[in-house]
């Protein structure tokens, strides 16, 4: 009998080590992207979570996922007991999780946040006393979870009279107002960050009527961005924004819509959002229930679809994330069309690429076509001689003239043309005689253009928003009391295209 009685135990034995390791085999099945879409297509695997430096994107936490949140973080410089002087780029590295909002921190008094990788802003140490300072910031997310980090460096500004600076451009005689016919009211707006409530519209749109107490004039149009998905580390896809474009219309502005075919945390390289999967299908359904439902919001908005795809730094571009030459135009029309399928004709479709620069692939190139394209566009900065991305202080007219005059001349003549993205840094030269110079020359010299959204919020280390001085803020304001300039009473536009003014 003994025998018998030892087979049975290790019988039991086996059993119940078999029960104990069926659950970890169940836990390690995951479902991609393409999976939980209905998994049209090819499979590949998610590329690692690195961000991109020129990444604007933002939107609310997509539902779904794990109840558990883990935040972790790191300063990514400046470096723990560095001297320091001037103007500095403070920024945060994300090593587990996604924050909502990093609050930024000189000895416990906060100075800015952010709410979009890389988490990042311009410190200037000249307003701090010589000697040491703590640099502290706080991650939050989206789940209740908080990350700090902090270093400490060593201020030191001389005293003595300051190195001579470059001479600015001279401050340009104001434009002449536009002639008759030449152009028109233009629609204008912002992009707006977190640094005026420590909330960024649409969602917070109290930091847009803060904006307009600065400004003066209520905006026409207020711009936002969403990317297909949030995959970190599993995939979510951001619904039809339909909560915060209405915050924007019952405004009284015009919603933009910076849509891209991307996941977040946002990299050059994506395999499993290629132009290629677009092209292909992939996302058709997903796609469609997005127009569906932008159809059945049933108002007017802008929708700038893949912008600056003529640049290569988003991995909708060719020649990145494995995109062939020919594929933007193929992909664009492919989405426009599954928008015209399901009728939702009140999108306004937005071409917006990059202003052109040694390297960039040809304007004409990524062009859909007229009849695929309602609104031109163009993004444009005046990097001046920030030491972060240092260009050489360009005016209005030398950032945009060349890009301008090939659209309005020859690739969209008969399109209206918006300013996407537009902002000057305040290194180099005078940052409010660039704005005055700006609203005075658009209206008068680029009657193409009409619509102007500046980029007020800090992003990738760079000094954009007009807050950064008084004398900036107060030169916007002026220039926008023209009445070439529109206000904001457009609640009830009917659910068509939307047209320029005038």
């Amino acid at each position: 009998m003994a025998p018998a009685r030892l087979l049975t135990k290790l019988l039991l034995l086996c059993f119940a080590f078999l029960v104990f390791c069926a659950p970890s085999a169940l836990a390690a099945e995951a479902v991609g992207p393409a999976k939980s879409l209905g998994g049209e297509g090819k499979s590949k695997t998610t590329a690692a979570a690195t961000t991109s430096g020129r990444d604007k994107t933002s939107g609310s936490a997509p539902a779904g996922g794990s109840d558990k949140e883990v935040l972790s973080i790191s300063t990514a410089k400046p470096g723990n007991g560095a001297t320091v002087s001037g103007t500095i780029g403070w920024e945060v590295a994300v090593a587990a999780g996604a924050p909502t909002k990093v609050e930024f921190l000189v000895d416990g008094a906060a100075k800015f946040s952010d709410s979009s990788a890389p988490y990042s802003g311009s410190l200037d140490t000249t307003k701090l006393s010589n000697g040491n300072h703590t640099l502290s910031a706080t991650a939050y997310g989206s789940k209740g979870a908080k990350a700090t980090t902090s270093v400490t460096v060593k201020v030191s500004n001389t005293t003595s009279t300051p190195a001579p600076q470059p001479t600015p451009e001279p401050t340009p005689t104001p434009a002449p107002a536009p002639e008759t016919g030449s152009g028109g009211p233009i629609y204008w707006g912002a992009t707006i960050g977190t640094h005026l409530t420590g909330g960024q519209p649409p969602w917070d749109m109290g930091a847009v009527t803060k904006f307009e107490e600065e400004t003066r004039k209520k905006v026409s149009m207020v711009n936002f961005f969403q990317p297909f998905a949030n995959c970190n580390p599993g995939c979510s896809f951001y619904s039809f924004p339909a909560g915060p474009l209405e915050n924007i219309r019952l405004h009284g502005s015009i919603p933009v819509l910076s849509w891209s075919s991307q996941s977040i945390p946002s990299t050059k390289n994506e395999p499993d959002f290629q132009l290629s999967d677009v092209i292909a299908g992939r996302y058709d359904s997903y796609i469609r229930e997005f127009a569906t439902k932008a159809k059945a919001w049933g108002h007017p908005f802008m929708l700038r679809f893949n912008w600056e795809m003529n640049g290569k730094w988003f991995p909708w571009h060719e020649g990145v994330n494995g995109n062939q030459p020919g594929e933007f135009v193929t992909s664009w029309r492919h989405v426009h069309d599954i928008f015209k399928e399901v009728g939702a004709t009140n999108v306004t479709w937005v071409w917006c690429p990059n202003v052109e620069y040694s390297g960039a692939t040809p304007l004409a190139s990524v062009y859909p076509g007229d009849a695929y394209v309602d609104w031109t566009g163009l993004d444009g900065y005046n990097r001046g001689t920030n030491p972060v991305a240092p260009e050489g202080w360009k005016s209005f007219s030398q950032v945009y003239r060349s890009s301008y005059n090939a659209i309005a001349g020859s690739i969209a003549p008969s399109k209206p043309l918006m300013v996407g993205e537009v902002a000057s840094s305040e290194i180099g030269g005078s940052k409010s005689a660039w704005i005055k110079d700006m609203l005075a020359r658009v209206p008068a010299e680029f009657p193409k253009i009409r619509a102007l959204l500046y980029f007020d919020k800090y992003d990738s280390s760079m000094d954009w928003p007009l807050e950064t001085s008084t004398s900036s803020v107060s030169a916007f304001a002026e220039g926008l009391q023209s009445p070439v300039y529109a206000g904001n009473t457009f609640s009830s536009l009917s659910a068509t295209k939307i047209l320029p003014l005038g």
